[in-house]
């Protein structure tokens, strides 16, 4: 009997292990981890795999999602900005609500790093839609997202060449990230 028990005990202390809850907001990867992703996956795999999912959901290629992530917030779950932007994604309440009403996920928040990559996902499929700018355009996806798809219309970027060094930025981070990820296996 005490043998079975312990069989039992032992089974159930295995089966709690794996099905605790991931943890979501990760603490944010070291600096010299943050331009490598095959170092930022080292760090914490979370990453690459919330950009994957978001992926395979609306298309952008993880490396160009991450990219995001690493001009927007350099990976820290509550950045802040004087404009009122907000977490990974640096989403404005207004944008946020958008996203949260149009995918039914109104519990998504804008601290977890998979809400954060769907949101980001999500924005640029809607430029990709409306805006005809192609998945795999990390310049001309970041210029809607910073502009805005009006803004972007509208070319608003064009009186502003700091917007377009941070577009460029973005997309030489992007192309750094996606040849990264062919050496690491990814």
């Amino acid at each position: 009997m005490n043998k079975h028990l312990l069989t039992l005990l032992s089974a159930l202390l295995l089966l709690g292990g794996c099905s605790s809850t991931p943890t979501y907001s990760p603490e944010q990867p070291p600096a010299h981890t943050q331009k490598n992703i095959c170092a930022l996956t080292a760090h914490d795999r979370i990453f690459y795999d919330a950009a994957k999912r978001a992926e395979r959901k609306w298309g952008t290629p993880a490396h160009i999602l991450l990219a995001f992530v690493h001009k927007e917030s350099r990976f820290l779950h509550d950045a802040e900005s004087s404009s009122g932007a907000y977490g990974y994604a640096q989403a404005k309440d207004a944008t946020w609500d958008e996203y949260r009403k149009a995918t039914g996920h109104w519990d998504a928040s804008r601290e977890d790093i998979y809400d954060a990559l769907d949101f980001i996902g999500w924005y640029n499929y809607l430029s990709h839609k409306r805006l005809g700018i192609s998945r795999w355009d990390a310049y001309n996806l970041y210029l809607a997202y910073h502009e805005g798809r009006g803004g972007f219309a509208r070319k608003s970027y064009e009186r502003r060449s700091w917007v377009k060094d941070l577009a460029k930025k973005v997309a030489n981070q992007a192309w750094r990230y996606r040849q990264q990820m062919k050496r690491c296996g990814l």
